[in-house]
């Protein structure tokens, strides 16, 4: 029986596999800073974040990790 993958993972697993650039989704960078998914893209477009989009999804992207660590550390 195949496992359930969430889009958002599988995704992050092929750019990462094609790109020298590490990314998190919406919700591990929300996990990193304690936030919750709808505060984190919040506080994705308040901090003017980057946002790695997602082909053939508006509404959908990624974070760069190395954005998300520099906050971290500086909290």
């Amino acid at each position: 029986m195949l496992a359930f993958e969430d889009w958002n993972q599988k995704a992050k697993k092929t750019f990462n596999a094609t790109s020298n650039v590490v990314v998190l989704t919406v919700s591990e960078a929300g996990e990193a800073l304690g936030l919750t998914k709808d505060q984190m893209k919040v506080y994705v477009d308040k901090n003017k974040l980057t946002k790695v989009p997602i082909m053939r999804n508006v509404h959908r992207y990624l974070l760069l990790k190395s954005e998300i660590d520099k906050i971290v550390s500086n909290m």
